[in-house]
């Protein structure tokens, strides 16, 4: 048997018993599919009796990784109470538990697996996300060349990412402090050629250790789909030999998502969102421009900066469409923020209300950038942070 069936045989496997063990649960724990205040279809019962999953398909339409794929993630959703401080009776939201996996594969056989879960240690006040995955991916990066501009190159990346990020509320349990760190280890190469010479010998195989820091704020008034309400975070890493990295560098991220009711049943969002690196990152982990429609790695340098606007109506019962636009710039100096094309993206789509009591939307999203069209299946929103 070869490495692909092994790798197929081990994917059905996998989600075969996790489908088995939900469907257990559920036989035992009867409830309804039908939400109980209109009859329509609605998952949340099955999600908090049952602890089922939503299994979230995703076609991969990203030409990075051979503009066609698919993946498919289960999540387990746990709804929490809010927890009641005993001393001083004080009452604090409790997020769900998020749990899930994921398994991938597109058509220029890029592969990779991911399980991740996002928690609340709610007497101690401390959300927490973990992720941990391994990819074998083939990815197209672009790189400007002195003499002879922007140039594509396909890549062959073997990687194993992990995530860690803890959150301490504040009195005002709005506002969040916490820390994250970041490891990944990377085996590169450029099939059927040689490497370009701007690779660096470190960065053939390497390890990229970062520690980082968070200060957030955050009063939306759901983590899913929100309705109203501002994020606002600043973060950074540090990347350095003394704890185990390959690379010396510093990234500042920061970002500002907010909602606001325009009308009973028109929702308005934007969406603003920085990086900046200093010092010397692997070129790989560059910023780049996130835009639905544009092409991951397709515009990447020191800086980049994007502003997105997003209009949801809620037309009928469950039924939502959606608008959106945006704009984005990646640049070495501020300087030169407008000598290149801004990357675009615009498009529409529709969400569902799958499961009321976490209101929970799903849908899809067909978005046109520069150079493509593309297709994403959305989860909560498609700014879920």
């Amino acid at each position: 048997m070869d490495s692909k069936m092994r790798r197929a045989l081990l994917y059905i496997l996998f989600f075969s018993s996790v489908v088995t063990l939900a469907q257990d649960k559920k036989e035992r724990v009867k409830v309804s599919m039908r939400d109980s205040l209109d009859g329509a279809f609605d998952m949340s019962d099955y999600l908090i009796y049952a602890h089922g999953f939503i299994a979230v398909p995703t076609i991969i339409t990203e030409p990075a990784f051979g503009s066609f794929g698919g993946a498919l993630v289960p999540v387990f959703i746990n709804k929490k109470d809010p927890y009641v401080n005993p001393e001083t009776g004080k009452i604090t939201p409790v997020r769900p538990e998020i749990t899930g996996a994921l398994g991938m594969y597109t058509a220029n056989d890029s592969w990779a697996t991911m399980a991740f879960r996002s928690g609340t240690f709610a007497k101690q006040g401390i959300t927490y996300r973990a992720m941990a995955g391994y990819g074998s991916l083939n990815i197209s990066l672009y790189e400007t060349l002195p003499e002879i501009g922007e140039q594509e190159f396909n890549f062959h990346f073997n990687t194993i990412p992990v995530y860690l990020q803890a959150l301490k509320l504040l009195n005002n349990p709005k506002w969040s402090v916490g820390g994250k760190y970041f490891f990944l280890k990377t085996e590169l190469s450029l099939p059927g050629g040689n490497l370009p010479e701007f690779i660096r010998n470190k960065e053939v195989n390497s390890i990229t250790s970062q520690l980082g820091g968070i200060v957030q704020y955050d009063d939306r008034d759901n983590i899913f789909t929100p309705d109203k309400g501002i994020r606002v975070q600043g973060s950074f890493f540090w990347s350095d030999n003394i704890i185990g990295s390959d690379f010396d560098s510093w990234r500042i991220n920061y970002t500002v998502i907010g909602y606001k009711p325009i009308t009973k049943k028109l929702i308005g969002g934007i969406r603003i969102e920085g990086t900046n690196v200093f010092g010397s990152p692997a070129f790989f982990l560059k910023p780049a421009v996130d835009l639905r429609g544009t092409a991951a790695g397709r515009y990447q340098a020191n800086n980049t900066l994007v502003t997105e606007g997003e209009l949801r109506w809620d037309a009928y019962k469950r039924w939502s469409v959606m608008f959106f636009g945006g704009l984005g710039s990646a640049f070495d100096d501020y300087d030169q923020m407008f000598d290149k094309p801004l990357a675009y993206g615009y498009g529409t789509g529709f969400r569902y209300l799958i499961a009321r009591k976490f209101k929970l939307r799903m849908g899809i999203d067909v978005a046109k950038g520069n150079e493509q069209w593309a297709y994403y299946i959305v989860f909560g929103s498609n700014w879920l942070r």
